[in-house]
């Protein structure tokens, strides 16, 4: 990520809170002309800065890593693997999967819109790299890339931009396929399956949780939550057996999916299980096991988490439960 790209989350970040950069300066006692320079990609925040908006935003230390990683000898290298991208070396690839694992983050705590800017601008960037890129480090370069294409894909579905998602879902399935992962593949068809039920289309997450819960390679936290979540939309096609069968699967995947969860899909923890056990018990109308398994989850998130754009749709989902309980 460049001075610019960071600017760019940051203003986007105000902008959805209602606020100015003029006002943003004046919150934090900062020099308005000095803000907008670095806003603007024109100055490198310093880490006073950095801390001041990350509090101001309730980044959770995001942006705080971000303002480090630009200031820092990554991004040095960053700068010169763009330069000379045949000659990139691991400690390059590093510092750009290092940046996408900030930027993940930050969708918990900022939300999705700040970010569509900025990650759209890594994304080519890593692509652009890839397709000069040669040598040892090429194939970890194409992970990451491949894993931004697919956050992505993941930042159009969740502002329900799902024309735009679709097309980088699938682009992110061929990078999956080019590098042979599993995880990331099953991930990219698992957010197919979410626009599905953003759309209320049960026959659709079937076929997409379904395909994600047999891709080779999956990890057991994935397949976990893909099986819950081909239950749930089995349940509200009102085939309750076979929703009933994939529970039970799920089920007995628990133990396994103990396990720490892959980095690509960080957020899979046994708390969050329980989210989609509530969704698969509400498709079977089992209102009080649902409104448990929800209220558990939500309870049992990290705190970066708690209050994260994303939960809106499990805590509607409590609602309803606890209404027909």
């Amino acid at each position: 990520m460049t001075g610019g790209e960071f600017g760019q989350t940051v203003r986007a970040a105000l902008k959805a809170r209602g606020m100015s950069i003029r006002a943003a300066a004046r919150e934090l006692v900062y020099d308005h002309a000095y803000l907008s320079r670095v806003l603007a990609g024109k100055q490198l925040p310093s880490p006073q800065l950095a801390e001041a908006l990350d509090r101001l935003l309730d980044a959770g230390g995001e942006l705080v890593s971000l303002a480090a990683g630009l200031a820092e000898d990554s991004g040095e290298r960053v700068a010169h693997a763009i330069a000379h991208p045949t000659r990139i070396d691991g400690r390059a690839v590093e510092a750009l999967g290092d940046v996408l694992a900030v930027q993940r983050r930050l969708d918990d705590t900022l939300g999705p819109s700040p970010l569509i800017g900025p990650v759209e601008a890594q994304t080519a960037t890593l692509l652009g790299l890839l397709k000069e890129s040669r040598g040892p480090h090429r194939a970890a370069l194409a992970e990451i890339a491949a894993e931004s294409v697919q956050f992505m894909g993941w930042l159009y579905a969740s502002t329900r931009q799902d024309a735009k998602a679709v097309e980088r879902l699938a682009e992110a399935e061929e990078l999956a396929d080019e590098v042979g992962s599993g995880t990331l593949a099953a991930q990219a068809l698992n957010f197919r399956g979410y626009i599905a039920r953003q759309q209320g289309n049960p026959r659709g997450m079937v076929r997409w949780f379904s395909a994600a819960y047999y891709t080779p390679g999956a990890s057991a936290p994935q397949r976990m939550g893909d099986a819950a979540q081909v239950a749930q939309g089995l349940g509200e096609l009102g085939q309750a057996d076979a929703a009933r069968r994939l529970l039970d699967e799920a089920m007995g995947l628990s133990d396994a999916a103990q396990d720490q969860p892959p980095g690509t899909a960080y957020w899979l923890t046994p708390n969050f299980q329980r989210l989609n056990l509530g969704l698969a018990n509400l498709g079977l109308k089992a209102y009080a096991d649902a409104a448990d398994h929800i209220r558990a989850g939500l309870a049992g998130l990290p705190a970066d988490q708690q209050r994260a754009p994303w939960t809106k749709e499990h805590r509607d989902a409590l609602a309803k439960a606890e209404a027909r309980c």
